[in-house]
């Protein structure tokens, strides 16, 4: 007679994509993981009701793929290359410890930093800080540590929606940006494809609005999975998209006029009837400097911040004495000089933008772009309200989303800062049914964007910029992508601020570097530590970036399989993947995407089954290194203050501190971490350790809709939004060239162009098109845009490697091929599955010719980031990736160091391969 199987169902959580945490269970029969369930038992907490996207079905054949690397290997290849066999060879978690140890050791008896005052440690973390979600106490170890270079990213930042994540932590504490899907009635989608890239959460919340009448519009060169689930499809021409929105401003500027507009919102919530000089600067006040309105009832300008002042919106004024504060604190003083508001300038700057100008750029017509705006002023119902938690707010159902490579890049600004403008014109600006933004990871505190808000200068919020002036401003860079020097809305916020400053620059410099390059000579780092992280697939020229890879002195890769990053590496280190390793983080609460809640929790991600070989829990191997470099003891300080956990291990009514003299052993400090995270959850009223963790895996509290929105805190702080009018930004690149020029440096100046109060039109699309010639090619020769988007099943590349998801991908139109018009094809003599040469001036990249009318005849498609040749599974798909042919370009990098996932190519048939 059989044994009976043992049969249970282990609660854990996927965040292998920034639409996270989803909830799952694992079915584990005798000790083997069989099957992803939905976990019901969180429907009434999370979003998407206790479902997971398909990414986390695809776990079970990661745990038990043949291709892992299971045990710590070393290289025996001196040489490395794309074309040299690393040789690895297995060794002991002893001797591929120790060897890490004694390589931070000598580190750190050399000094931390080098000779050009660049850490010697770099870190490279993948997919939009997901990592973190899975390394267990690793931070903690790189905060025991101290500086450590970020600089080195694999496409996160500045490949991802970059300026949104700058100019949205600017204006609105919005490291990412969405529309109040559960309130939305109308959005306009500007490349934003969240039916994909939002998860469950948003695929539900959007099939929600959609049976209550909401309307999406999509506006995008092709029609993807989101497109194709909207009311109505746009087929922009691609980087147009600032024409565009510009004309909808103007639509609603000088075809509506102010009185349709939110006056009540414009006056007392943003910087419209701030009075600017013909110099275009603020009119101060000569007495105390802060900013003149004009008050409609004493007729009389007077400080912003005076009480009983009834601010004009718009008009022009005359001022009998005012100041202007310029860079570098220059100040001048004028007599009798004519002031206008903030909101006329932007009327009479949007003046020419209008929906006829701006069909001959996006080849929009005129009439669409038209009916579109009118129907955006209309469904944003100005002047109705919603009781939310017993408090009356404004209900502006209106947003407008914007998409990767919209948001980044050349043209991204124009386009954050018009749809931003947009919601405010109307109101919908952190209220209600308009525009919110979802988390912070620019300012403090990270984990409630609301505590971020405090007074600043001039009546707006208080920012963390690096910089510019003479005395403070970072002449010899900190770190090899130069964000503190070059980018000062980036903030200096520790690892987020790195990693989202230039990473181009940072593998860039490696070769080459500008003629008037004045500051010290950008070095290699003595060791780079690499974590779910594959640059030389998923940044662009993959070919130049593995040579420098290839370059690095001493590599360590946390390694899953073996990929085309790790190949150069000189010690692999398997750490337990998803099923196989414990951690807790925060749930809930409002963070990246359409993540914004009705509870705020934490969440246990625990090993449903035994790891595989000789794959170790990441914070065991975190433990060890401490222990063998002599971190131990601020280590564990580390943890205790809440790195690493989500809550700091002693706080009022609680003490869970660790013994810092005492290795902890993982499950000790886990336990510690549950407790903390739900005494400071419950207010003191529950206690729960890892046992109870194990069992129920999550913990939530309910939290107030009232959170979701930030304009009642501006409100009860009496501050404003920084919009329409951009003064700061203009000083603030009056100034970064001062000082690049006392430097004798030019080769910026292209990006402090983009420092402006109002953003003006500028051929975005030449760009590439003068990139071309500068290269040396002729533009007419590559007259197609080739753009690259996603699709579900893949977390940037980071799973595919797992059979299951590349059979999933075949149910997406185009995938795995270059999606092409069908009547373009035809005139080039291409027939659907066919296969095709693409080519940029730098390179070809191949794959089979998917046809379709759903994108424009310019345009082309490639979804993923693909061309593997070292990744077991992936290496023999034969599968195309625009990064292969994209170039890394100072004249493609926009003022906040981004680029955009776009190159202009040629296409032709060729011979199926035999």
């Amino acid at each position: 007679m059989s044994k009976a199987k043992t049969v249970k169902h282990v609660p854990t959580f996927c965040y292998n994509c920034v639409s996270g945490p989803d909830f799952m269970k694992v079915k584990v029969e005798d000790g083997i993981a069989t099957e992803i369930e939905p976990n019901f038992d969180a429907e009434a907490v999370h979003p998407a009701r206790g479902r997971v996207c398909v990414k986390a079905y695809g776990l079970i054949q990661k745990t038990y793929n043949p291709n892992r690397v299971l045990s710590p290997m070393k290289r025996t290849n001196p040489k490395k290359g794309r074309n040299e066999d690393p040789g690895f060879e297995p060794i002991s978690w002893d001797e591929a410890l120790n060897i890490v140890a004694a390589k931070m050791n000598a580190i750190r008896a050399n000094g931390l930093r080098d000779e050009s005052g660049l850490p010697r440690v770099a870190v490279s973390f993948g997919h939009g800080g997901t990592p973190a979600n899975y390394m267990g106490t690793f931070p903690a170890l790189l905060s025991a540590w101290g500086p450590i270079d970020y600089s080195f990213g694999s496409g996160q930042g500045v490949k991802c929606v970059h300026s949104e994540h700058l100019y949205g932590e600017f204006w609105h504490r919005a490291f990412t940006v969405t529309s109040d899907t559960p309130n939305a009635l109308y959005v306009i989608a500007v490349g934003a494809n969240v039916e994909i890239t939002g998860g469950p959460c948003a695929v539900i919340r959007h099939a929600d609005a959609r049976l209550r009448g909401y309307k999406r519009v999509q506006v995008e060169p092709h029609l993807t999975v989101t497109g194709a689930c909207s009311s109505e499809w746009v087929p922009i021409r691609p980087k147009t998209d600032p024409a565009f929105l510009f004309a909808l401003i103007h639509v609603l500027v000088h075809e509506h006029g102010l009185a349709k507009l939110d006056i009540p919102f414009l006056r007392d919530r943003t910087c419209s009837p701030y009075l600017v000089a013909p110099d275009g600067l603020y009119l101060r006040d000569a007495d105390n400097d802060k900013p003149l309105v004009w008050d409609d009832e004493t007729c009389c300008a007077v400080a912003f911040d005076t009480p009983g002042t009834k601010p004009a919106v718009a008009g022009r004024y005359r001022v009998a004495r005012a100041a202007v504060v310029d860079a570098d604190k220059a100040r001048r003083e004028y007599s009798d000089v004519e002031g206008k508001t903030a909101y006329e300038m932007l009327s009479n700057h949007i003046a020419k933008y209008t929906p006829e100008w701006a069909e001959t750029i996006c080849d929009v017509p005129a009439a669409t772009i038209r009916r579109i705006a009118n129907e955006y002023l209309e469904s944003a119902s100005i002047g109705a309200t919603i009781i939310i938690d017993g408090e009356t707010l404004p209900l502006r159902p209106v947003a407008v989303t914007l998409g990767k490579s919209v948001n980044n890049g050349w043209g991204a600004y124009e386009c954050c800062w018009a749809r931003t403008v947009l919601a405010v014109l109307v109101g919908a600006l952190e209220n209600p049914g308009g525009l919110v933004g979802t988390t912070v990871r620019l300012n403090r505190h990270q984990d409630n964007r609301h505590l971020s808000v405090t007074p600043g200068e001039d009546g707006f919020m208080a920012q963390s910029f690096n910089p510019t002036d003479a005395e403070s401003w970072q002449a010899e860079p900190a770190t090899r992508n130069l964000h503190q020097t070059l980018v000062p809305i980036v903030g200096h916020n520790g690892a987020w601020s790195q990693a989202l400053g230039p990473t181009q620059l940072a593998w860039m410099f490696q070769q080459e570097r500008p003629a008037d390059w004045n500051m010290p000579m950008p070095t290699l780092p003595e060791l780079w530590i690499v974590y779910r992280s594959n640059p030389v697939i998923s940044f662009w020229d993959t070919k130049k970036l593995a040579e420098i890879v290839a370059r690095f002195p001493f590599m360590v890769c946390f390694a899953y399989t073996i990929d085309e990053t790790n190949y150069m590496a000189d010690l692999l280190l398997p750490e337990a993947t998803d099923l196989e390793s414990t951690q807790m983080i925060r749930m809930g609460g409002t963070k990246y995407m359409e993540q914004f809640w009705d509870y705020k929790g934490v969440v246990l991600r625990q090993s449903a089954v035994e790891p595989q070989g000789n794959a170790r829990d990441f914070t065991w191997i975190s433990t060890e290194l401490a222990k063998r470099t002599g971190l131990l003891i601020p280590y564990v300080e580390a943890i205790n203050r809440g790195v690493s956990g989500v809550s700091p291990l002693k706080g009022e009514g609680y003490d869970y501190r660790l013994d810092p003299a005492q290795e902890p052993a993982p499950d000790k400090i886990w336990d510690a971490v549950c407790r903390a995270a739900s005494v400071t959850l419950s207010g003191g009223k529950e206690e729960h350790g890892f046992s109870w963790f194990k069992e129920h895996g999550f913990y939530a509290v309910p939290m107030s809709r009232l959170d979701w929105y930030l304009t009642p805190t501006l409100q009860r702080h009496g501050l404003r939004y920084e919009l329409p009018y951009q003064e700061r930004l203009l000083r603030l690149g009056r100034e970064l060239g001062n000082r690049l020029h006392e430097k004798r440096m030019a080769w910026w100046d292209e990006q402090l162009s983009e420092y402006a109060a109002l953003p003006e039109w500028h051929d975005v699309p030449a760009r590439w098109l003068r990139n071309l010639e500068r290269s040396g090619a002729k533009a007419a020769d590559f007259p197609f845009w080739l753009l690259s988007t996603k699709s579900m099943q893949y977390h940037a590349g980071g799973n595919a490697g797992i059979a299951m998801m590349n059979e999933i991908a075949q149910n997406v139109r185009g995938h795995g091929g270059v999606i092409m018009n069908t009547k373009t094809a035809a005139g080039l003599g291409i027939a659907d599955g066919d296969r095709v040469e693409i080519r940029s001036h730098i390179g070809t990249t191949y794959g089979k010719a998917a046809l379709t009318h759903g994108v424009r005849p310019d345009t082309l498609v490639m979804i993923g980031q693909f061309d593997h040749w070292a990744t077991p599974f992936a290496k023999d798909l034969e599968l195309p990736s625009l990064n292969t042919i994209a170039p890394m370009s100072l004249d493609l990098t926009d003022a906040t160091g981004s680029g955009s996932d776009i190159v202009r190519v040629a296409v032709r048939r060729v011979e199926a391969m035999a």
